[in-house]
């Protein structure tokens, strides 16, 4: 196969034996995956919160500290989009099915079925509803994507490397970067980013079905979802078949109309000043509580350390292995931006947007309950948020335009993972062969169908946090080693030290 490494054959072979574990022995599967998950939630869950602040911290320390001076680049390339294309393609690349599928959910169930803290159905729920959705997809969220986005665009345009996870690490491993050691780290980055697309796969499957369910009455099953991932897989394989510039590029536009029209239609319809005003609390509360929300395991308190454990430690599961796939999608886009723009950039602006967003669909979907005009907690989480379109005039329209949007998005997020798989697995190519995408598109729509199939949204729960783990230790050297070299370089520019006042 042209281009293709061992790291494409043992990665597609490990993935291969997933599928066919999950096909004869589902309940083996999940029941392995469920006993897992549970030992590293409980075992490790300190662990991810500490490095997730951590990497919020570097962050930080890069916006303010001399070295954010330095270019994603040679000194003279100038970046290659313009800066609002440039923030909306940071904002589509993350904002996936998720945004779509948590919108209304994850505030509701926050308020109405189980309260990070207070008491469900009261006012101080809803101000903690809405609080913690913001921490789980704000400055944290985006604080992994853009760790793993600037060391990889550091290396590849400053330093020129391959754009592989294991050329990041050369400072500390030296020439072990490139031996069997190196294989194992890429295969571990592309075991990671297979889970965490298809992860987000199943739970677009998921809502197209529930939409459908909610709305005609279509059944909610795997047969189902399987037909709707057949379909959507045939689609992305002829946009993957297109090349990145035609097919990637028009979907992505497609996505950010759809999804401003749908905002626009639902901020515009919906309690419009109540969802300024829920923002505007919420920001604050958010900025004020954000050092306890990030250390918060609850020790003594077995309901609230379920709770973190159900909700915070698998969203940061999630976007970590997410962060290759996102990652290497961000630094792509990136060069010839300075460090200290793309962190202000990266971290602050899709948080903003997100936080809209989620005040926008989630304060709407509370407030119906809350005044008792409707009783969204009882829907399933994939029907939400057409729950929240049927109160409302133009609902069936909003929520075909839902429905569309998680449609492009699914297809974006395969297609969009599909070439980075490729990339991943050939050598850091910048056109992996379309063999090796179809390949993984085949992979990523199977491995999302047998984790429905063997337990549905607990399964995809389950094997992302399995799956992060492996990665967050890859991620802690990335970062040791994009610390390392930057000061390295720091000393030379003069831009540390006595010599930066000359």
């Amino acid at each position: 196969m042209k281009n293709a490494t061992p790291v494409f054959y043992i990665s597609a072979a490990i993935l291969a034996v997933l599928v066919l574990f999950g096909i004869f022995l589902p309940e083996q599967l999940e029941s392995l995956t469920a006993n897992i998950q549970g030992f590293l939630s409980n075992a490790f869950g300190w662990y991810y919160l500490i490095l997730v602040t951590i990497f919020v911290l570097v962050c930080l320390y890069l916006l303010i500290s001399p070295v954010g001076r330095i270019k994603l680049g040679k000194p003279d390339d100038k970046p290659e989009f313009s800066r609002p294309t440039w923030l909306a393609m940071l904002f589509s690349a993350g904002m996936g099915i998720g945004l779509v599928f948590y919108g209304s959910a994850e505030p509701i169930s926050h308020y109405a079925v189980s309260s990070p803290t207070g008491e469900t159905g009261s006012e101080q729920a809803i101000r903690d509803a809405l609080r913690f959705t913001f921490f789980h997809w704000g400055i944290h969220a985006w604080a992994i994507y853009g760790i793993v986005a600037l060391v990889l665009a550091y290396f590849t345009f400053r330093h020129g490397e391959r754009g592989l996870i294991s050329q990041t690490l050369k400072p500390i491993i030296g020439k072990h970067a490139n031996g069997p050691i190196g294989k194992v780290i890429d295969i571990i980055a592309v075991l990671a980013t297979v889970v965490g697309v298809a992860t987000t796969l199943g739970f677009g499957a998921m809502q197209i079905n529930g939409g459908l369910s909610y709305l005609f009455n279509v059944p909610t099953n795997i047969t189902v979802q399987f037909i709707i991932v057949v379909i959507v897989t045939i689609l992305f394989m002829i946009s993957a078949l297109t090349g990145l510039s035609k097919g990637i590029k028009i979907l992505s536009n497609v996505n950010m109309l759809l999804a401003v029209l749908l905002f626009g239609l639902m901020f515009i319809l919906g309690p419009t000043l109540l969802i300024l005003n829920l923002f505007t609390d919420t920001v604050g509360t958010y900025l004020q509580s954000l050092a306890r929300m990030s250390f918060r395991i609850a020790p003594l308190n077995e309901e609230n350390r379920s709770w973190i454990q159900g909700w915070t430690i698998f969203y940061w599961a999630w976007w970590i292995a997410w962060s290759p796939f996102v990652g290497i999608f961000i630094a792509r886009v990136s060069r010839g931006r300075s460090i200290r723009e793309f962190v202000f950039s990266v971290l602050l602006v899709p948080s903003v947007i997100g936080f809209l967003w989620f005040s926008t669909f989630g304060g709407t979907a509370i407030m119906l309950e809350h005044n008792g005009l409707a009783n969204i907690s009882s829907l399933a989480l994939e029907e939400s948020l057409f729950g929240v379109f049927s109160n409302y005039p133009l609902g069936m329209l909003m929520s075909i335009i839902a429905m569309t949007l998680i449609g492009t998005f699914f297809i974006t997020s395969a297609d969009s993972g599909t070439y980075v798989l490729g990339m991943m697995t050939t050598n850091g190519s910048q056109n992996p062969a379309n063999v090796v995408k179809i390949t993984w598109g085949i992979l990523l729509a199977a491995t999302a169908l047998v984790l429905l199939y063997t337990g549905g949204l607990q399964a995809l729960q389950n094997t992302m946090i399995v799956a992060a783990l492996p990665f967050s230790f890859i991620m802690a050297l990335m970062t040791i080693s994009l610390i390392k070299s930057l000061h390295k370089e720091a000393k030379l520019l003069g831009l540390t030290g006595p010599s930066k006042h000359k």
